[in-house]
């Protein structure tokens, strides 16, 4: 039992890298293929063994998800804010250094979700009715918090909108296939992909160097990524996404690129372990993976113990390894044409979203993508295009 259970931990760790690396193949999309042929795959394996595959594999994406997001411009849905922060720094040639920061943020967040865990289990149960019925209105001070933090406020509240709309559109027509991956994709990765094309950017040799902290900030940014991850694993409709929004805004003082790319690696991960907790203590799975692991297994004590083990140990290779694979790139990409390589990137990126959505994929990303080239033209927080996915929650929990 023990030697299939670390065989989980390995496929997971192989399976995790290839979605965490390649844009468009998401962790969804390879447990619903387990779910679909969990028959044949329980002929050779046992339940409990598929279950800790899928939590491996969930947890080394959150670790590896940031490269493709910060050095090829197309995020998933949990990286989306932390692009523009990290592509700022590649350009500078810190590029491994940023992604070190959000491979930090994961282990970290990893190892505050290990101890609050116990706790969580206790007070989860307590607290979720008292707070469901309230998010909406707390996303909502959010917003208007976001908005009037900006000198041109009407352009914030237009972009939110604008944004808004088209993610209530797009998310509510069910004839759209993986609608996120071309709605994101043009607001943050193929908009300032074009921006960088109009400048003429190059990069330049990256530096291997650390990127240097200050501990204040690493744990504001680890306790905000920490409380938006409990939020979002328990709460229905709430992703990392607009927990990224919300933990920025709880945060108190500017944490920087830095600070920030750290905040959304490990809000990720916080958001992926704790969401175990939901299914252990209301019975109810808050993302694909645990809605997979919930088919698999009944959760209980003995389970939940090998599954937490087998993340820690995840969480533990994951780290260098992460660190392993972002200097592979930080070498490669220096030596890559950038013109070559962003405009690639946007063809890239195009052809996916045809493939994964179809031809409305193409007119969702070029709608998109002009409302991102929007912000910084008019001068207005980028951030405020996650109103694409705000404000249906908004909308969902308040009417």
């Amino acid at each position: 039992m023990l030697i299939e259970i670390f065989l989980a931990v390995l496929i997971g760790l192989v399976a995790g890298t290839i979605t965490g690396l390649i844009p468009g193949i998401h962790i969804n999309l390879v447990s619903v293929l387990v779910i679909t042929y969990s028959a044949f795959l329980l002929g050779f394996f046992s339940p409990l063994s598929v279950a800790v595959f899928i939590m491996a594999m969930s947890v080394i994406h959150t670790f590896l998800d940031a490269i493709p997001s910060i050095f090829l411009g197309a995020p998933d849905a949990d990286q989306a804010l932390g692009v523009l922060p990290g592509h700022k720094l590649l350009l500078r040639g810190y590029g491994y250094g940023a992604v070190r920061l959000t491979i930090i943020g994961s282990f970290l967040g990893l190892a505050i979700s290990i101890i609050l865990f116990p706790i969580l289990i206790k007070v989860v149960g307590f607290i979720y009715p008292l707070i469901r019925d309230l998010i909406g209105w707390f996303l909502i001070l959010v917003v208007t918090f976001m908005i009037f933090r900006e000198k041109k406020k009407i352009a914030a509240l237009y972009l939110f909108f604008f944004s808004g709309v088209l993610g209530l559109i797009v998310l509510n027509t069910p004839t759209i296939n993986n609608p996120l991956f071309p709605l994101l994709s043009g607001f943050f990765g193929v908009s300032a992909l074009i921006l960088s094309l109009y400048d003429k950017v190059r990069i330049p040799s990256q530096n291997f160097k650390k990127l240097k902290i200050r501990k204040s900030v690493l744990a504001r940014s680890i306790g905000a990524s920490s409380f938006a991850g409990i939020l979002t694993s328990f709460l229905p409709g709430l992703g990392p996404a607009q927990g990224a929004v919300v933990a920025q805004q709880i945060s108190g003082k500017d944490l920087g690129d830095k600070g920030f790319l750290v905040l959304i690696g490990g809000l990720n991960t916080v958001n992926m372990v704790l969401s175990l907790v939901t299914l252990y203590v209301l019975d109810k799975a808050r993302n694909g993976s645990v809605i997979a692991v919930s088919k698999l297994i009944v959760l209980e004590k003995t389970s939940l113990v090998i599954l937490l083990v087998s993340i820690i140990v995840t969480g533990v290779i994951g780290f260098f390894w992460g660190l392993s694979l972002t200097k592979l790139f930080s070498r490669i990409v220096e030596k890559i044409n950038y013109q070559f390589l962003a405009t690639s990137i946007v063809v890239l990126i195009t052809i996916i979203s045809i493939i994964l959505s179809g031809p409305v994929g193409l007119i969702i990303l070029l709608t998109s993508a002009s409302a991102g080239l929007f912000a910084p033209l008019i001068g207005v927080s980028r951030s405020h295009a996650m109103g694409c996915l705000m404000l249906p929650v908004i909308t969902y929990f308040v009417f």
